[in-house]
């Protein structure tokens, strides 16, 4: 799995002109699923995720979670993050799970998100044209994936 993660003010994304996720301060997670993925880097990623101190404390050193700030999170599919990029011009997605295997794998990061946070999060819609909408607070991204955990 592969997760890019974006402190933000606010975010938000639509499908077909319709909001299916907005929050106010929190996390915007997009996220790429591969075959090689398993429950085990959900578990992995989910926790390090909810728990990365990535968030000022009352000294302006980033030094707190999205959990103890009680942050949002939206969480956006997006299997370019797993584009091929050696060569050519147009990247190749060959590493991106098809859809029978990435959809309950998406599914089942909510839930275990859920579990961590401790609350609702908000989602895009997996496979469909989305747009979103954000502003990155600091501004902080982070890149993670398990199959490289450094």
């Amino acid at each position: 799995m592969r997760a890019l993660i974006q402190r933000v003010t606010r975010a938000s994304v639509q499908v077909e002109g319709e909001y299916t996720g907005v929050i106010h301060g929190g996390l915007l997670i997009f996220l790429g699923i591969e075959d090689a993925d398993s429950q085990e880097d959900i578990n992995w990623l989910a926790a390090k995720i909810v728990n990365l101190r990535i968030f000022n404390d009352e000294n302006g050193v980033m030094n707190k979670s999205v959990k103890e700030v009680e942050g949002e999170i939206l969480l956006v599919s997006q299997f370019t993050l797993h584009a091929a990029t050696k060569k050519g011009n147009r990247p190749s997605y060959i590493k991106a799970a098809k859809p029978d295997f990435a959809i309950p794998m998406y599914e089942k990061f909510i839930t275990q998100l859920e579990i961590e946070l401790g609350e609702k999060i908000k989602t895009g819609k997996f496979g469909a044209d989305m747009k979103v909408e954000l502003l990155n607070d600091g501004p902080v991204t982070i890149w993670i994936d398990t199959q490289n955990k450094e």
